[in-house]
């Protein structure tokens, strides 16, 4: 009988899989998760691989293989893989009866083709797109609670769909008007795979953007707002940071409406939504505000007219962007209070 308590954690060597270890090792509800990846360079503990876990987090490390976690107690899997990776992995977990929780971008969309056209890959294992959950906690929780596979949010996506959504929901915004998401990451949303453009020298005292036209990030925010690809314009941009995320987002609403009645509204719909945090109307959040945490802050200004919204949220890419709400999505598929280690 798999524990889903019991977890099984894949890809610790990167950014986000530190992250993600980090707060799980926290977790009081969970005993030590059990780590795997490719190397061990002869390492068994968690400890030895990154001595930053001394004295707290001697979790086991193992070589991954599938047989390795199938043949575990392991009830849930975090991925935190390349898609290619996580394409291969989660449906070999999933027949085995574990729950996955995939922070790839693998199984974020329903359609196959809108991964290919993005990715440039072929759809991984299609036929499993359509049981994945999108894991925005503050939108999808009843899905999620229900889940075996949740495919973890993009970082900059996730910012950008809380920003819009309470907007598109009450259909506020002028049919058919540009949507600008200038959005902009600290370097660890690259990954720490080694490339030229993130040397020290490229990133430090620099401020470029890159992608386009072309992010994949994209299609997140037009399936889950609602925007057509002809209305959303959407930059990213790299700053000289180790993590966070600003987008500033530029809207038009059909109606004038006042800054009370704007602020009514977020706070509205993201009422018991701990982890999203709506800023006093005229009062903008700044990545000081969000780093190392779970939130999403998010503040506005609107002009005299009533009419012209500047939105601005803000996260830390490796939290609530990734690590942090892949464990919020886990708390709810095990009945967690979500908070849990997050806090």
């Amino acid at each position: 009988m798999r524990n889903p308590r019991q977890v099984a954690v894949v890809g610790v060597t990167g950014y986000t899989g530190l992250e993600l270890a980090r707060i799980l090792l926290r977790h009081p509800e969970l005993p030590p998760p059990v780590f795997y990846v490719r190397e061990t360079n002869g390492a068994k503990c968690l400890a030895e691989l990154f001595p930053q876990f001394r004295g707290w987090g001697e979790a086991p490390l193992r070589p991954l293989s599938v047989d390795a976690i199938v043949s575990s107690n392991a009830g849930t899997a975090f991925l935190a893989t390349p898609h290619e990776v996580s394409s291969e992995l989660a449906p070999a977990l999933l027949d085995a009866g574990l729950r996955v929780v995939d922070l790839s971008g693998a199984f974020r969309f329903h359609e196959a083709e809108i991964f290919t056209s993005w990715y440039k890959l072929p759809a991984p294992h299609a036929e499993r797109l359509g049981e994945a959950v999108y894991g925005i906690p503050e939108l999808y929780s009843n899905e999620i609670a229900k889940a075996r596979l949740v495919a973890n949010p993009g970082c900059y996506a996730t910012s950008v769909i809380l920003a819009l959504r309470p907007l598109t929901e009450a259909n506020l915004l002028v049919s058919g008007s540009s949507v600008v998401c200038d959005c902009k990451s600290g370097a660890s949303g690259a990954g720490k795979d080694p490339r030229r453009d993130l040397h020290f020298v490229e990133v430090d005292e620099n401020f470029k953007a890159y992608g386009l036209f072309t992010h994949r990030h994209t299609p997140e925010i037009l399936e889950h707002t609602g925007l057509s690809e002809s209305q959303v314009i959407f930059s990213t941009h790299l700053l000289p940071l180790s993590r966070g995320i600003l987008s500033t987002i530029y809207v038009t609403l059909a109606e004038p409406h006042s800054a009370a009645e704007i602020e009514s509204l977020f706070r509205q719909f993201y009422a018991g939504r701990s982890m999203v945090r709506v800023w006093p109307a005229g009062t903008l959040p700044e990545l000081q505000h969000v780093a190392h945490t779970n939130f999403c802050d998010i503040g506005f200004a609107l002009d005299k007219s009533g009419r012209r919204l500047v939105l601005v949220a803000c996260l830390d890419n490796l939290g609530k962007g990734a690590a942090g709400q892949a464990v919020q999505n886990f708390n709810h598929m095990l009945g967690i209070e979500e908070q849990t280690s997050l806090q």
